[in-house]
């Protein structure tokens, strides 16, 4: 039963890395009929609530590290558990940029050096900004995502409505911080593009690991500061 739940997190966090990042790399500039900046967050958004209610039974689907730690912190995910999740999420993220770097390759021009959807500060983010605004920005947007999470899987949060929430609030985030560090939010959506652009990518990477863990780990803590019951654990399926 454990396999088929790292299982669900790697097939989960594949299609957002893929859906996510291949908006980003394949279609948000594409001439005239460019998704931007608003398509490219309803991508995240929307490949996050299709999987939640996919895999969202077997797995509880967290497709981030940040959330499995984030809801550990908060007491709605069991400790022992956390290690094989992010490894599946981080499997599912290299997969699926593997397979966009195949498919975006095929194009005359392209340039894998130019970002390929990578999260970056200072000169490698869209807007310019600074490392202490980009680990801010990050730590305050994973922080509200797990409060999100938190609060719309609550015991007494109106049932079948969870994915909403969780998609319509990813998307709020890459509407605010898609400017600052391309919005990472998310250290395994990070770490697949990153080892295809290597260089700086994989240089500044150390920031879209730390700050989500903190943010996500803050957002667990405060939710459960705020509301403790009626909860339950988020990993889908009972463990066998």
């Amino acid at each position: 039963m454990d396999m088929k739940k790292y299982a669900a997190e790697a097939i989960g966090t594949f299609w957002l890395t893929f859906a996510g990042c291949g908006s980003a790399v394949i279609a948000a500039g594409f001439p005239q009929v460019g998704i931007g900046l608003v398509g490219v967050s309803l991508a995240f958004g929307l490949s996050v609530v299709t999987m939640a209610y996919a895999i969202g039974h077997i797995s509880g689907c967290h497709l981030n590290p940040a959330v499995t730690v984030g809801l550990a912190a908060g007491g709605r995910f069991p400790t022992g558990q956390i290690l094989p999740y992010i490894v599946a999420q981080v499997v599912g993220a290299i997969v699926a940029a593997a397979l966009l770097y195949v498919i975006a390759s095929g194009a005359p021009g392209f340039d894998v050096t130019k970002g390929f959807a990578s999260n970056g500060f200072g000169a490698h983010s869209p807007g310019q900004y600074g490392m202490v605004v980009c680990f801010l920005t990050e730590v305050v947007m994973t922080m509200m995502f797990l409060f999100v999470i938190m609060g719309a899987t609550h015991g007494r949060a109106p049932a079948g409505f969870a994915p909403l929430a969780i998609g319509l609030a990813l998307v709020m985030i890459h509407l605010v911080s898609i400017p600052v560090t391309n919005t990472s939010v998310n250290p395994a959506r990070s770490t697949g593009p990153a080892l295809f652009v290597g260089g700086w990518a994989l240089a500044q990477l150390w920031l879209f690991w730390v700050a989500p863990l903190i943010g996500g780990a803050l957002g667990g803590v405060v939710y459960r500061w705020l509301s403790e019951e009626p909860a339950g654990v988020v990993a889908g399926v009972k463990t066998a």
